[in-house]
């Protein structure tokens, strides 16, 4: 089946993410190397026109039924950022972008896939179509961006940097992906939010914890918030990149949360399972006083269960999206 990109990508004739697309991005300099606010996650270096585009900012303002991506439905494209340890040396991103111009005034759901997939896998399954027909009821569009989180040997990244260094993914999705996605249109925290499927449900709650000046969202669907890392990616330091062994993290406690999970999912993990695992984890944020959903859905651990549960989940994020937020002042120059 044919399916049309944007202009920065060729047009294929292919169901998969897996065919090359000849695109090249340029890779931005780190957001590491840049001052950034903690409350407000807004890198100023470089950053003008997207300053340009929040002051005054007011919170978005919902459309049902009347978005252009209604009618006209998103466009895909590929970017590419070179890694060697990625399958054939380029780190893929999926983005899927509402119609119109980018802007820093539009938000960003960054999406992992599990264990065992790709964002083809996510494609194959719909998640582009699923997520237009959410926005379109909510009346508030955003770009979906999910990278790629595999490496070369087939182990089990777990969404992290291997203790080894081996690979880099986390690195990878709060940096780099962050500055192709997102280019000189940089989101401010209130803009940027994660999630993911699976181990991606876990990377979501993971990175969101370990960078919360980076998310204001994430949202978990059949993860899991302890470590369950069978191909030892963390080494023996699994409690710093265990979610409920994070919540007292600066900066944690504003970060919301929405855990969903299928009533009858009994995916085994190293220990245990995940049936349960979303209902343990609220009752430690709610101890913590950190704000959040949980939603029990039928089904197991595909998308079955997962995809109807995606109008709540844009609802929920909208949630935080439509409330004004101030900028801080830049820091001072020399």
């Amino acid at each position: 089946m044919s399916r049309k990109f944007s202009v920065k990508t060729a047009a294929i004739a292919a169901s998969s993410l897996a065919v090359m697309v000849a695109c090249s991005v340029a890779v931005l300099p780190s957001a590491a190397g840049d001052t950034e606010d903690a409350a407000s996650g807004f890198p100023w270096a470089g950053s003008d026109r997207a300053l340009s585009q929040l002051v005054g900012y007011e919170g978005l303002h919902p459309r049902p039924g009347s978005v252009a991506v209604c009618d006209s439905g998103s466009s895909d494209e590929i970017l590419t950022v070179p890694d060697d340890t990625a399958p054939g040396g380029q780190r893929e991103i999926w983005v899927r972008r509402p119609p119109g111009p980018d802007t820093a005034d539009r938000p960003v759901l960054y999406f992992l896939h599990g264990s065992t997939g790709t964002p083809d896998w996510l494609w194959d399954n719909d998640l582009g179509p699923l997520m237009d027909k959410a926005m379109c009821r909510a009346g508030v569009e955003f770009v979906l961006a999910a990278p790629h989180g595999q490496e070369v040997g087939n182990r089990d990244t777990e969404w992290g940097d291997a203790v080894d260094g081996s690979y880099s993914i986390e690195s990878f999705v709060t940096g780099a992906a962050i500055d192709a996605v997102e280019g000189d249109q940089q989101r401010p925290r209130a803009l940027r939010a994660i999630g993911g499927v699976s181990m991606g449900g876990y990377g979501a709650a993971a990175l969101s914890l370990r960078h919360p000046q980076k998310y204001a969202q994430a949202i978990s669907w059949a993860g899991y918030f302890k470590v369950d890392d069978p191909s030892g990616t963390f080494g023996d330091t699994p409690d710093e990149h265990a979610p409920d062994q994070l919540l007292d993290t600066p900066g944690a406690h504003d970060i919301r949360f929405m855990l969903i999970e299928g009533t009858e999912d009994h995916t085994p993990l190293q220990t245990g399972s995940i049936h349960g695992e979303a209902q343990r984890f609220s009752g430690l944020l709610t101890r913590h006083g950190i704000e959040h959903e949980t939603l029990l859905t039928p089904g197991g651990h595909d998308m079955a269960a997962w995809g109807p549960t995606f109008p709540d989940a844009v609802e929920f994020l909208v949630q935080e999206w439509v409330q004004p937020f101030e900028l801080p002042e830049p820091p001072p120059t020399d």
